[in-house]
C-alpha cells in the first residue's frame, strides 16, 4: 500500500503544472510523510451540487490547477454532449489564493475544447458573473470562489445557460465526464485564444442595479460598509452612487481585497467576531444601519443600533422585511425561500394574496422557482432581481434594505419598528441555529443515524407532532440528507452542511402576540424555547 502511495503521489507530481505545489508535493515524496500523503491521496474531491471546494494543496483530495484542469476539461466535455461545441462559457474569479490561476486554466481549457471563453476583467463579485451568463448568452458559468470559508480554501461553482448553479442530474454528469479525464497531457490548454472582458458587462450589471430601486424613493439612509477583505468594496460604492445614497462610511482595516483575511477567523459575518471593526466604525460614525458582504459578495449582512449598541439582524429578519418593502412597493409574483428559512415568509406572501413555495437548501432551487420575483435564504442571502440576476446577490440586497430603511427615516421609524409590526401582524418568529463544526466527519453521519434510529418525541417539553426524514423527499421536494420535525409552534429541521464540515441544526418558534405591549413577554418565551430546544436536540443527537 505504502508504495503503491508513492506511485500515485510521483505520477501526479510528473504532470502537475504548478510549481507551487511541485514543491510542496515533492517535499512530502521525499520525506515520505505517509499520513499526509493519504490525507491528499485517498481519493479525489467530489464534484457536486456546490461545484468543488476543498482546501488549497497538492493531490487530488485539494484544490489546485491539476484538479481545476480537470473539472474544466469535464465540464467542456458535458457541453459538448450536451449540444453546444462552441458554447461561451464565462468565467469569473474571486481575490482568494490561485483563484486567478484557476481563471486563466479554466479559459484555456475550453478554448482548447473548441468552445469559446470570456473572462471577468479583475475580481469581481460572483454575482457580476451570475449576471454576466444571461447578458452575453453563454451556455455556462464558472465562478472561482471559496466564498466565505477559511483563507486556506478556494472553490469552482459552475452555472448552465440559465444563469443558475447547476442541480443533478447536471452535477453527476459533469462528474462522469471529470472521472474519465485519464492524463492531464490530454487535455489541451492554448496560452491564447480567450477574450478578456472589459467595463462593459460590470456597467450593464450596475444599470440593472438601479432597477431595483423605486423611482421616487427616498435615499437619506446613512451606511457603515465592511467588505471583509473580498471583492465587494467597489461595486457596491458604485451601485450606491448611482442610486444617490449618501458614501458609505468604510471600514478600512476590511476593504481591500486581501486572499489572508488578516482581520477575522472566519470570513463570513455571521462567524463570532467578523463584525467587531464595523460596529467599532458605526459607534464612531452613527450612521442608520451597518452593511457588510461575504468575501464574494453574494450575502448580505445587515446590523442595526438597538439598546444603545450594534445588534447584528438574522438573515431570516432581513428576509422578511425585505419582503415586507417588496409588498408594500406592489412587486408581483412568487416569493421563495429554502425549508430552513423562517415560515414568517409563507405569512406575508399569503397576507398579500402571492403565491409562496418552499424549496431544498441552496439558491440552485429557490432560482428555479417559476414566476420568482423574490427569494431569500437564512445564510445572509437574497434574490431580489431574479431576471438580472438567478442567484443570491449581496450588491442589490444592500441597496433595497438601504432604500427601506431611508422609507422608514423619513417617517421617525427603523427597521426594528418594522419587525415588531410584523410580529403584531403574524406572531413572532424567532429563529436560532445549533452549528456543529467537526474534525471528524463520521460525527455527523452518528449524530444523523440516532436521531433516525431514535427519533424525538419531545423538544423543549412541545410533543412532536410529525418527523420526517427527507431522505424520502416529500410531495414538493426531492429527496436530500435532512430531517424535519414539526412541533406545536416551533419547526427543527437538521442537515448536514453541503460546503462546511458541520451538522446544522435550524430552530424557529412561533410566538402569538397580543399587540405591541405583549412584544418583551412574546420574546422571553421565544428565547426560553429555543434554549430548550438546542439543549434537548443537542441530548437526542449525541453532540
Amino acid at each position: 500500500m505504502h508504495d503503491d502511495l508513492l506511485a500515485r503521489a510521483k505520477a501526479w507530481l510528473a504532470e502537475d503544472p504548478d510549481a507551487d505545489t511541485r514543491a510542496e508535493l515533492a517535499a512530502l515524496i521525499d520525506a515520505e510523510d505517509h499520513a499526509e500523503l493519504t490525507a491528499r491521496f485517498s481519493g479525489t474531491l467530489q464534484f457536486g451540487t456546490a461545484g468543488l471546494r476543498g482546501e488549497l494543496g497538492a493531490g487530488p483530495l485539494r484544490m489546485n490547477r491539476s484538479v481545476v484542469i480537470r473539472a474544466a476539461a469535464g465540464l467542456a466535455a458535458y457541453l459538448k454532449a450536451q449540444g453546444h461545441p462552441d458554447g461561451l462559457v464565462v468565467i469569473g474569479y474571486d481575490a482568494r489564493h490561485k483563484s486567478e490561476d484557476f481563471a486563466r486554466d479554466t479559459a484555456a481549457v475550453m478554448t482548447g475544447a473548441g468552445l469559446r471563453a470570456a473572462v471577468l476583467p479583475r475580481p469581481l463579485p460572483t454575482p457580476v458573473l451570475a449576471f454576466a451568463i444571461r447578458h452575453l448568452g453563454a451556455v455556462a458559468g464558472v465562478e472561482v470562489t471559496a466564498s466565505h470559508n477559511p483563507p486556506r480554501d478556494n472553490g469552482y461553482k459552475v452555472y448552465l445557460g440559465d444563469g443558475s448553479q447547476i442541480v443533478p442530474p447536471a452535477d453527476a454528469g459533469i462528474a462522469a465526464e471529470i472521472a474519465a479525464v485519464r492524463s492531464l497531457d490530454d487535455v489541451p490548454r492554448p496560452t491564447t485564444g480567450w477574450q478578456t472582458l472589459d467595463d462593459s458587462v460590470l456597467d450593464a450589471y450596475l444599470a440593472r442595479t438601479d432597477a431595483v430601486l423605486s423611482a421616487d424613493s427616498p435615499r437619506t439612509a446613512r451606511t457603515v460598509y465592511t467588505a471583509m477583505h473580498g471583492v465587494g468594496r467597489d461595486t457596491l460604492l458604485a451601485a450606491f452612487a448611482r442610486a444617490g445614497f449618501p458614501e458609505p462610511v468604510l471600514v478600512t482595516e476590511q476593504a481591500e481585497p486581501d486572499p489572508d483575511f488578516p482581520t477575522v477567523a472566519f470570513p463570513n459575518p455571521e462567524e463570532p467576531g467578523a463584525m467587531d471593526l464595523a460596529f467599532a466604525k458605526a459607534r464612531e460614525t452613527e450612521p442608520d444601519l451597518v452593511i457588510a458582504n461575504d468575501p464574494d459578495a453574494d450575502r448580505c449582512a445587515v446590523a442595526v443600533p438597538a439598546g444603545g449598541d450594534w445588534r447584528m439582524l438574522r438573515g431570516d429578519e432581513v428576509g422578511a422585511l425585505l419582503a415586507a418593502h417588496l409588498v408594500t412597493r406592489g412587486a408581483r409574483g412568487t416569493f421563495a425561500e429554502s425549508i430552513v428559512s423562517s415560515s414568517l415568509l409563507g405569512r406575508i406572501a399569503g397576507k398579500a394574496g402571492l403565491p409562496y413555495e418552499e424549496t431544498l437548501t441552496g439558491f440552485k432551487w429557490i432560482a428555479r422557482v417559476e414566476g420568482l420575483r423574490y427569494g431569500y435564504e437564512e445564510a445572509l442571502g437574497y434574490c431580489v432581481d431574479p431576471e438580472g440576476v438567478r442567484d443570491k446577490d449581496g450588491i442589490t440586497a444592500a441597496l433595497l434594505i438601504t432604500e427601506l430603511a431611508s422609507a422608514l427615516k423619513e417617517e421617525g421609524r427603523t427597521l426594528l419598528d418594522l419587525l415588531d409590526d410584523l410580529a403584531v401582524e403574524h406572531g413572532l418568529h424567532a429563529t436560532d441555529q445549533l452549528s456543529v463544526r467537526v474534525e471528524d466527519l463520521s460525527v455527523i453521519a452518528a449524530a444523523m443515524h440516532r436521531l433516525r434510529e431514535q427519533p424525538p418525541t419531545r423538544l423543549a417539553g412541545l410533543p412532536v407532532t410529525d418527523a420526517e426524514d427527507l431522505t424520502r423527499g416529500t410531495d414538493t421536494l426531492p429527496p436530500t440528507d435532512g430531517l424535519r420535525y414539526t412541533l406545536d409552534g416551533a419547526r427543527v429541521i437538521v442537515r448536514p452542511s453541503g460546503t462546511e464540515p458541520k451538522l446544522k441544526c435550524y430552530l424557529e418558534v412561533v410566538v402569538p402576540v397580543a399587540g405591541h405591549s405583549g412584544l418583551p413577554e412574546a420574546r422571553a418565551k421565544a428565547d426560553e424555547l429555543l434554549t430548550a430546544l438546542k439543549r434537548d436536540l443537542s441530548a437526542a443527537a449525541g453532540i
